[in-house]
């Protein structure tokens, strides 16, 4: 795959948007934020794990979380088939819609994912990181690191947007409340404008050390989040991430990593 140069701009700071692909207006006193470091945060330790979806299906260890995956021409391509609401009826749950995830269980705490990403009609692609086992937030969600067509979103979600106690104050009626919730989603996340291309491999990598991640795309630097909720000790598992339709995951490594020096 050829690096290509990418154009990015100024960051900008935003709300928390949906996985499913919704987006939000960035916050009117939304603080200027630091350059992307130009240098790697972590340095690489032992490979975990790493998969280039040569067999006709995804491996024993990848688990599905929200459908639909599946292994086409040595990739893993996601759609997003949850894509309204249904309401209840005749006995039946309400669904609610959701971007397709797919799931691997590898315990880190500081780490380097790599993988190819390529657009063919989806609007997000993601590598995002939970912990099950942690109450304090919806569903385990910790931290994520988001790639749309034109830009690159990081979100702490711990401390953030799925924080218990900030979920309950956004679900109020009361507009005290909502006003306070927003107080303490600011710097919880970033977008960083971007432009990308469908049908064109992207090589994505996220460096999570410590209470910091930083993301890069084809070596070229492109996002960068130091938030609390980044530092959680145990990110049991990663999961991937695809809203809309289609895209596309390939040679993806994970390595434990250090902090660089």
């Amino acid at each position: 795959m050829n690096s290509r140069t990418l154009q990015f701009s100024r960051p900008l700071l935003a709300l928390p948007f949906l996985l499913a692909g919704l987006t939000s207006a960035p916050a009117a006193d939304a603080p200027k934020l630091p350059k992307v470091p130009s240098k790697s945060i972590a340095v690489k330790k032992e490979l975990l794990f790493s998969d280039d979806f040569q067999g006709a299906t995804p491996a024993a260890v990848w688990h599905k979380v929200v459908p639909t995956f599946a292994v086409e021409n040595g990739t893993l391509k996601g759609t997003q088939t949850r894509d309204q609401n249904i309401p209840a009826a005749d006995g039946k749950p309400a669904v609610t819609a959701h971007a397709a995830v797919h799931g691997l269980e590898i315990p880190t705490k500081d780490s380097v994912v790599e993988v190819k990403i390529k657009f063919e009609g989806a609007s997000m692609i993601d590598v995002e990181f939970d912990d099950r086992k942690y109450t304090g937030a919806h569903y385990g969600h910790l931290c994520r690191a988001q790639v749309r067509l034109n830009g690159v979103t990081i979100i702490d979600e711990r401390d953030g947007g799925m924080k218990n106690e900030i979920r309950e104050m956004r679900n109020s009626t009361d507009p005290a409340k909502k006003a306070e919730a927003n107080k303490l989603l600011l710097g919880r996340q970033v977008t960083y404008p971007a432009k990308f291309e469908t049908g064109k491999w992207y090589n994505l990598v996220v460096e999570t050390v410590g209470d910091e991640m930083r993301v890069t795309i084809d070596g070229e630097p492109a996002g960068y989040l130091k938030s609390s909720g980044i530092a959680h000790d145990t990110k049991s598992k990663i999961e991937l991430g695809v809203a809309g339709k289609d895209g596309f995951y390939d040679d993806i490594k994970v390595w434990n990593a250090a902090p660089a020096k």
